[in-house]
């Protein structure tokens, strides 16, 4: 444990935003001195939630990114050392930089005795605690259900809990979905242990804390990590205890149930990403320096993925053969991770020298810098050409043609736009694009233009022959003009 330090101690409540996330020093207990402060850094592509903790200029990070710069540079702003970082489970939807911190700074990593780590690090299990100051403390507690190693952290100050870290066990209005860790031939009655746990840490662990607790998970509204996430940046137990349905379901059979109901796919990188944060990642900007670049011209990309990050109207106006086109956008590398295999390789098409850095530093927060043969640089190079939509034709023979919706089901059967369409979900296109037929122009739509043009891709890589068409945001129209008709 670490020794016990003094501090000055202020009484105040203070919300300011910051570069990298939003600072909130918190209420203390005596009128002129200072507690502690948290810090609450958002990447919005993976919905990720990542804290800083400050207490006399000692940090404790909770559940860090991969790249460690915006902690170090809070860090220097505030004159302060990182000593420390928790680690709330192995995440599987990012890569975090705990061990790169430890490298670089020195700092102890907590992390559970249920995760077998293959890093360095100290124990941090129900009841074990962090001394911060003479008043401030971290109090582990162990929150099994997302994952069977998962511990949340409790902020304490003067033996009174002001915070909980609830990694991803306890979210904004949900709890962690419990069927990420999949165990050959276990895998529904590992789920359903998962689930029963998850029921006892919401009602045995969670609420045994005070209502005024704060909520502070590792992720937020858009996550894969949960269901039905509300999108705001803090809560508290008593506002979770009166909304949040775990709360609500008293019966455990009943909510073991529910909590399995309805949960989003898995990507194929979730896996990938557990096992390399047990392990520890490497250093972030060597990783990323270690990646080659290629011309596109001369390259031979015909026996390995190609998956093209340029804009839409610019693919299909001229791309490498057999390519995938996953564009820059906030959930780049959600899909990114969904499509590409962690055992394959691929080269990464950007469209100029300044996208480069951009796009593979997005595959390195979920490790797939790795797998980048190269990258290639397309600028003006000729390529395949993809056919326009046309409107006009569309709008007069659509029953000559297959339109495919790959948004998920519930989002076509609460919203449809065109009668006789097939939905299937760009999360599972991959592997149900044999019982497409081909003997028909196929359009391929979704609700703003960018799964489209991910799914037409995907569609005419299969089948390079077949009239593939991206109704892309001309989609958006369409949708506006049905529900003016309703």
């Amino acid at each position: 444990m670490m020794k016990r330090r003094d501090f000055v101690h202020k009484s105040l409540v203070l919300l300011a935003f910051a570069s990298g996330g939003t600072a909130i020093a918190c209420l203390g207990t005596k009128k002129s001195k200072a507690s502690y402060t948290i810090k609450q850094f958002e990447d919005e592509g993976l919905a990720h939630f990542s804290y800083a903790i400050l207490v006399d200029n000692k940090i404790v990070l909770v559940d860090p990114a991969r790249d460690p710069q915006p902690y170090y540079d809070y860090a220097d702003e505030q004159e302060a050392e990182i000593i420390g970082v928790i680690e709330t489970h192995p995440h599987a939807d990012f890569v975090s930089s705990h061990l790169q911190i430890h490298q670089e700074k020195q700092a102890k990593i907590y992390v559970s005795r249920l995760v077998h780590a293959a890093y360095p690090h100290q124990t941090f299990d129900e009841g074990d605690h962090i001394a911060l100051s003479d008043t401030v403390t971290l109090v582990a507690l162990h929150t099994p259900g997302h994952s069977p190693d998962s511990i949340s952290v409790v902020l304490r100050e003067e033996d009174k809990d002001v915070a909980v870290f609830s990694g991803d066990a306890l979210l904004f209005g949900s709890v962690g979905r419990p069927d990420l860790r999949e165990y050959s031939g276990e895998a529904a009655a590992r789920r359903q242990e998962l689930a029963k746990q998850m029921y006892h840490t919401v009602h045995q662990k969670y609420a045994a804390l005070n209502d005024n607790v704060l909520v502070y998970p590792a992720h937020g509204a858009g996550s894969l990590c949960g269901n039905a996430i509300r999108d705001v940046k803090e809560s508290t137990i008593g506002y979770e205890r009166a909304h949040n349905f775990g709360f609500q379901i008293k019966d455990e059979q009943e909510f073991v149930k529910i909590l399995l109901q309805d949960q989003p796919y898995i990507p194929k990188y979730f896996p990938y990403n557990v096992e390399l944060n047990k392990k520890g990642a490497p250093t972030f900007e060597q990783a990323i320096k270690a990646v080659s670049v290629l011309p596109v011209t001369g390259t031979d990309v015909s026996q390995t993925l190609v998956v093209d990050t340029r804009g839409s109207r610019d693919f299909r106006a001229s791309h490498l053969p057999q390519s995938v086109n996953i564009p820059d956008n906030k959930k780049f590398e959600t899909w990114l991770g969904t499509f590409v295999d962690p055992e394959d390789n691929f080269y990464l098409v950007v469209g100029d020298e300044i996208d480069k850095e951009k796009q593979l530093s997005k595959a390195a927060k979920i490790g797939y810098e790795a797998l980048v043969k190269a990258i290639l640089i397309y600028k003006d190079h000729q390529g395949q050409q993809f056919s326009n939509f046309d409107k006009v034709d569309f709008d007069k023979n659509k029953a000559d043609y297959i339109i495919l919706d790959v948004r998920t089901v519930k989002e076509a059967s609460e919203d449809p736009v065109f009668e006789n369409v097939v939905n299937i979900p760009l999360s599972e296109l991959e592997e149900k694009i044999a019982t497409l037929p081909t003997d028909k122009p196929i359009y391929v739509h979704c609700a703003s233009g960018y799964r489209s043009s991910i799914g037409s891709s995907l569609i005419k890589k299969v089948y390079p022959n077949a009239d593939v068409y991206d109704i892309g945001s001309e989609i958006i129209e369409y949708k506006k003009s049905n529900r003016n008709k309703r």
